[in-house]
């Protein structure tokens, strides 16, 4: 039994080690397994990061492409744009410029219309003075009309022979005439029977004695017999030059383009 002893001593001691080493090693693997178990939740985690990233990324490259298409598109807008703008900036500076011409034009047209009506008045002044201020003068629309009765003219409503206070009368007249070179004389025969075949021939006694006794050219005199309403006498009318005055305002919009 002593001799055994030592073995069973030496026995419990190594039994006694190698329950401590095999505690041990558990606790080790334990303290390892705990370890792995971290690392994995770290891994998985890391993984769910990462793809949660890639998606984000997918997301952002796919955005990026909307966007630059986006922006793609914005460009050829505003060049579109930029080059319509210019086309309207040009049609609009067209449209003025025409603009400018056609006001230049009116402007031309108004002045010698103006000018025509300004005339008109200063020769109605012109005119008092020389047949009196009793004179039977009217002014419209441009056209000065000198009125006298057939009585004063030719004693009668049916002679077609001046009087000499008709003769006097159309002297001043021809003053009037002759101080306006451009405005046309219209001699105007009015009467109240409808029977023009007279009243023409009086007009024409009129014109005849402006033409051939107080010299005023053929060309300015135009004679008519009209119907006057209840009205009758002679109309002597000055007007301006309605041929030369549109002559003038073609050559005067011709100017202006």
């Amino acid at each position: 039994m002593r001799r055994h002893l030592p073995l069973i001593l030496f026995l419990s001691i190594a039994t006694t080690a190698f329950s401590q080493k095999k505690s041990d090693l558990i606790a080790e693997i334990e303290s390892l397994k705990t370890k792995i178990s971290e690392v994995e939740q770290d891994l998985a985690k890391a993984k769910r990061e990462i793809s949660s990233a890639n998606a984000k990324a997918e997301t952002l490259d796919t955005e990026n492409a909307g966007l630059r298409d986006a922006n793609a598109t914005l460009l050829g807008n505003l060049s579109n744009f930029s080059e319509l703008s210019k086309q309207n900036s040009e049609n609009v500076n067209k449209a003025m410029a025409a603009l400018a011409r056609k006001e230049k034009q009116l402007s031309g047209v108004n002045d010698m219309i103006s000018a025509n009506d300004s005339t008109a008045i200063v020769s109605l002044t012109r005119i008092k003075q020389t047949l009196g201020e009793n004179a039977n003068v009217a002014v419209g629309e441009g056209v000065i009309s000198i009125s006298n009765s057939l009585n004063n003219l030719f004693g009668s409503d049916t002679s077609s022979k001046l009087t000499e206070e008709g003769k006097a009368w159309l002297a001043n007249v021809s003053k009037v005439i002759k101080a306006n070179p451009n405005f046309k004389a219209e001699v105007e025969g009015l009467n109240m029977t409808g029977e023009f075949g007279p009243t023409y021939d009086q007009a024409a006694a009129v014109a005849k004695e402006l033409v051939e006794t107080l010299e005023i050219p053929a060309t300015r005199i135009a004679i008519t017999a009209k119907d006057g309403n209840f009205k009758e006498g002679i109309n002597i009318k000055l007007q301006p030059d309605y041929k030369g005055f549109y002559a003038k305002a073609k050559e005067s919009a011709k100017a202006s383009q």
